[in-house]
């Protein structure tokens, strides 16, 4: 079996880790804009050699994991170069997009547009790691679209993944991503950017810094390359989320300046009931 990574960051790389465990008579191969990821990866272990694509016609399985805009520009040149049984998987935290630009590719059987609920805030080959999927959800977006066999060896790829499957349209799952995890990136942005512009001594901020900011500003630290077309692609639903967010904002603060504190109350313990929603 020939197994192709593009793209050997955190979601690649540990996508590669993981099924290294279950397909060890397979060769994983690995294609890259940058050439010190690919060596690095060797040196890892995380793919066997380097490949270009037009190596893609001996592919039984394609991992797309580069940011959302490159995807959208070198997916139609991986459909190009693959045989008529190779699956192609991207894992892209925005799916419109991309369906509606292989809509009408004439392998689009061949695509399976998913998206992984995992990751951390780093990247690059040494963010892979192995375990990454087991227990969380993947979005599956037109699997109708996609031939039987491909669809099978999907979904027998991310049950050795240890993978929940749900099943979505893009459109819904570009609007409910919004609210759970663009918005959540750009608030912590939001909130380590404020801290770092009033706090210019920097040992303050370490020194004072407990759990609770540490946890509400890890993802900060994530890819500006990987998150900002994403923020571009999904604009009109990040900006409704954001209008939304900013309402709730402002109401709270004006209840601060009122002295309004049993609403304060009120507000927080109403909110708490998310604690019987992500147990």
């Amino acid at each position: 079996m020939n197994i192709y990574i593009i793209g050997i960051g955190l979601i690649g790389g540990s996508m590669a880790l993981d099924l290294k465990l279950h397909y060890k008579e397979a060769t994983f191969f690995g294609i890259d804009s940058n050439e010190d990821n690919l060596e690095e990866a060797i040196e890892l272990g995380i793919i066997d050699q380097k490949a270009a694509y037009k190596e893609l016609i001996n592919a039984d399985l394609v991992i797309v994991a580069v940011p959302v805009d490159v995807a959208l520009v070198i997916l139609p040149e991986i459909l190009n170069n693959i045989n008529e049984d190779t699956l192609v998987i991207d894992v892209g935290s925005t799916k419109l997009p991309i369906c509606e630009a292989l809509a009408n590719h004439e392998k689009r059987r061949n695509f399976l547009a998913t998206h992984p609920i995992a990751g951390t805030e780093f990247s690059g080959p040494k963010a892979a790691i192995k375990d990454l999927f087991q227990g969380k959800t993947n979005i599956i977006c037109e699997v109708e679209k996609t031939a039987y066999l491909q669809q099978q060896m999907s979904l027998i790829l991310f049950q050795k993944l240890g993978m929940r499957i749900r099943y979505m349209d893009p459109k819904s799952h570009d609007k409910h991503i919004a609210y759970v995890s663009h918005l959540s990136h750009i608030s912590s942005f939001m909130l380590g950017k404020t801290v770092i512009e009033k706090e210019k001594n920097e040992r303050d901020i370490f020194d004072m810094a407990g759990s609770g900011f540490e946890s509400t500003v890890r993802l900060a630290k994530s890819s500006p390359a990987m998150w900002t077309p994403i923020f571009k692609q999904n604009k009109e639903n990040i900006i409704e989320t954001l209008n939304e967010y900013i309402v709730n904002l402002t109401h709270f603060k004006e209840l601060l300046q009122n002295d309004k504190y049993d609403e304060v109350f009120n507000e927080m313990q109403n909110t708490n009931r998310i604690k019987e929603i992500l147990k």
